[in-house]
């Protein structure tokens, strides 16, 4: 998988995440008194035979651009639902994250579900996001799209699963962040998330 995309990419650090705020704050959190779970996050995208990021055929030549622009903003989608579940659990395992994120952002997913296991922590509750394609790069090699999106934290809570209490969010960030990411379309035809970055500052 990683051969199919910029190698140079490999080299550089690792991005934060919309909850890298909250993953690193756990060591100096503790158990606090309050509900012990939110509703579940919302329903994945609803799957269909091809999967997300995969080629489904030459795109048309009038318009690239719109091609790009949808297989980013699916594969991105299915990316953040495949990612839910992991941190719901502090592991990947049993879910299809490394099929839509590679490189910088599924090793910062990685660092950030193995903090989460040390702590013994978990997310629950439900994140929200609205996420919007703003630009694609249809003829850049390999081609690529941002995507910005807007995420709200105001019901996802961390889990101490030894005690079984929530642990508050750090004060001080906004509980509506920017987040933006990096798809690129490999050379196999396959679209995947390598870079995700939260500005923890920025409200939206």
């Amino acid at each position: 998988m990683v051969t199919t995309f910029r190698q140079a990419r490999l080299e550089a650090g690792a991005l934060a995440l919309c909850t890298v705020a909250l993953v690193g704050a756990l060591t100096a959190c503790g158990g606090d008194d309050g509900a012990t779970d939110a509703k579940p996050p919302a329903a994945a995208p609803a799957t269909s035979a091809t999967p997300p990021g995969a080629p489904t055929g030459p795109a048309s030549p009038a318009d690239p651009a719109a091609a790009g622009r949808a297989a980013a903003l699916e594969v991105y989608s299915a990316m953040w639902a495949e990612r839910t579940k992991a941190y719901r659990q502090a592991s990947s395992e049993g879910t299809d994250l490394e099929r839509y994120a590679a490189l910088d952002a599924l090793r910062g997913f990685e660092r950030d579900l193995s903090r989460m296991k040390e702590n013994d922590t978990v997310f629950r509750g439900e994140l929200r996001h609205a996420p919007e394609v703003t630009v694609v790069r249809a003829d850049a090699r390999p081609p690529t799209a941002t995507v910005e999106d807007c995420v709200d934290l105001s019901r996802w809570r961390i889990l101490d699963t030894t005690t079984g209490w929530p642990i508050p969010l750090p004060s001080g960030q906004p509980l509506r962040q920017v987040a933006t990411a990096t798809v690129e379309r490999g050379d196999g035809g396959r679209w995947m998330v390598t870079e995700y970055t939260a500005d923890t500052t920025r409200t939206c």
